[in-house]
């Protein structure tokens, strides 16, 4: 579809524009037997045990956990979700959307490695109600009386829901303007924000990807393992189903980590099958594959595999197409792509299911000056980037952050973006609200003039592709030469095979005349430390360095596995992993050999 008509399709005045939980009392009546969410439980069995709800049987039980939630809470409240990522889990967010209570979606608290995000966003949202399972008691009661945090109302138990219930409700008018949800950004640099997510914010974003996607087959699935706290994962697991009444199968996260190729087992076999995940995610996958458990699969009906989240890397790309050919998969049904949660999720992916990624070798040092000039594949000093395609349904220019001028095809800017899917703001912030939501254009000519999402991530448009160059925020300037990191932690983790892959951190640190390069590097598990010589993998890391990149690193750290800060969706998080460096809170590879000495 075009931009221009998917625009006026969403436009705030069109006719046909509803919220999507409205859509899903129509699949009920449609098409009651249907399939429209099946959770595959490892649990219990290492083989997976697939538990399925129709579409009327999805009605009923979402309608009955409405009828709870406004027992104990009015509309525009907020629901904290604080349970595992079950049936209970989806079940709770289409109940919240039915009842107008605010749905906060987090995690059960004895979730690993994310305490301080938890804690952070639960005592922002001010929930009147936290939502769990019995399972999930004794931790949600831990968590309650172990902080200094407001006191829910009331604890609602998802798993005890009488379905009967939900021939309590009657459907109420939900504008599109109402927030849904609260979606919790990562906060690797600062306290966690929410993001205001409305009705109308996630009927178009799910069209917007539906329609980037284009699906041609009249009954189309998605597969998915991500996280439902999770942008991506919400979108893609329960959002884009709403649009058309399609069948999502999906597992939770522990299960996909435990095993990957649990992923390609829920692709495969299937006629017509759509997908989404981190960069990680299918260099993962794809370094455990084992040609006697892939010769049964078949992923010839494998649409789409949209990549996002994060930096998506060629290597990956080449890698996985690889490691999966033989099972039918085509090079084309890999989507690079791009989104952020201020825009709900979706921005723009490569949309041509038959044609490969397209990837572009550019001059580094033009790039360094904000020039995005095509070199030679395999020439020194360049960068190979990966095309996140078009803009589906909204606008993306690339702007000067300082003057607020549209820049040029070619010309590296501030990724700005203007549509039905941009958020409202942010959740009682109103400075940080304006800032980030408040661009205007000058001089914007046929463009909007505002307001603008300034994403804080750089970019350039070269014909008529987005390419996304990096964080604004995590920019290393030495010596008035602009630096990625992601460039310099790529160049490191090949230094050595002592360097855990994808666990590097990069980041400037205040210098007397110039700012200075630290890179903190996880140690490979692989390597074990007996064989491990500090000053070998240093000497290689500094070396790689100042011949990639022509600077000098102030300190090198080699770090224990785990150390290096992550985002809750897998991203490495630079500035808390400097802030950690700062404060001497890194535990390393030097320290703990000296302590087995």
């Amino acid at each position: 579809m075009a931009l221009g008509a998917l625009l006026a399709e969403l436009s705030p005045d069109a006719p046909d524009r509803r919220p999507l939980i409205e859509l899903i009392g129509r699949w009920a009546a449609e098409k009651p037997d249907a399939p429209a969410f099946t959770f595959v439980d490892y649990s219990s069995d290492p083989q997976g045990t697939p538990i399925t709800l129709s579409w009327g049987e999805t009605v009923r039980r979402a309608r009955a956990t409405a009828v709870v939630l406004r027992r104990h809470a009015e509309p525009g409240e907020r629901a904290a979700l604080l349970l595992p990522q079950r049936h209970e889990y989806m079940l709770t967010m289409l109940g919240a959307m039915y009842s107008r209570v605010v749905a906060v979606p987090l995690f059960s608290p004895d979730l690993p490695g994310h305490a301080e995000r938890l804690l952070g966003a639960y005592t922002d949202s001010e929930p009147a109600v936290v939502v769990t399972t019995r399972s999930a008691q004794p931790h949600v009661e831990k968590f309650l009386a172990d902080h200094d945090v407001q006191q829910p109302r009331h604890i609602i138990y998802a798993d005890e829901i009488d379905p009967a219930l939900g021939e309590q409700w009657q459907d109420e008018p939900i504008g599109l303007d109402e927030v849904a949800y609260l979606q919790y950004t990562s906060g690797s640099t600062r306290r966690p924000a929410g993001v205001q997510i409305t009705h109308g914010n996630v009927e178009a974003n799910a069209k917007q990807l539906w329609a980037g996607w284009a699906p041609e087959h009249p009954r189309p699935e998605l597969a998915s393992w991500l996280p439902l706290f999770h942008d991506m994962g919400l979108i893609s697991a329960m959002a884009l189903p709403m649009v058309k009444g399609d069948h999502v199968i999906y597992t939770d996260p522990v299960s996909f980590l435990m095993n990957p190729m649990r992923w390609l087992e829920m692709l495969s076999g299937r006629e017509w099958v759509y997908t989404a995940g981190p960069n990680f995610a299918y260099d993962y996958v794809a370094s455990v594959v084992d040609p006697e458990k892939i010769a049964g699969l078949d992923l010839s009906g494998l649409v789409t595999c949209l990549n996002g989240a994060e930096p998506i890397r060629p290597a990956t790309l080449e890698r996985f197409y690889e490691a999966f050919a033989s099972t039918g998969l085509r090079k084309g049904a890999q989507a690079p792509g791009y989104g952020l949660a201020e825009a709900t999720v979706f921005v723009s992916a490569a949309a041509d299911t038959e044609t490969p990624p397209k990837i572009v070798t550019v001059d580094r040092d033009r790039l360094s000056k904000g020039e995005f000039v095509p070199a030679e594949e395999g020439a020194a000093r360049t960068n190979a980037l990966v095309s996140c395609g078009r803009p589906v349904g909204q606008y993306v220019a690339i702007v000067d952050p300082d003057t607020c001028t549209e820049q040029p095809d070619g010309r590296v800017g501030e990724i700005w973006v203007h549509g039905p899917n941009v958020a409202a703001g942010y959740w009682r912030n109103s400075e940080r609200s304006q800032e980030t939501f408040g661009g205007v254009l000058k001089d914007p000519g046929d463009l909007p003039a505002g307001p603008w999402l300034r994403t804080g991530d750089y970019g350039v448009i070269y014909e008529g592709e987005l390419y996304v160059t990096g964080r604004i925020k995590d920019l290393i300037i030495v010596d008035g030469t602009n630096h990625y990191p992601q460039d310099i932690e790529l160049t490191v983790q090949e230094a050595h095979p002592a360097i855990r892959p994808d666990h590097v951190a990069a980041f400037a640190v205040e210098g007397e005349e110039t700012e200075r390069l630290v890179v903190v590097a996880e140690r490979n598990r692989r390597v074990p430390l007996r064989r491990l010589d500090l000053e070998e993998v240093e000497n290689a890391v500094r070396s790689a360095i100042s011949v990639e990149h022509e600077m000098s690193v102030h300190e090198f750290v080699l770090v224990e596995p785990g150390v290096v800060s992550r985002t809750t969706s897998g991203k490495v998080a630079r500035s808390a992993t400097r802030q950690r460096y700062l404060n001497g809170e890194l535990q390393t590879t030097a320290a703990r050999l000296a302590a087995n000495a």
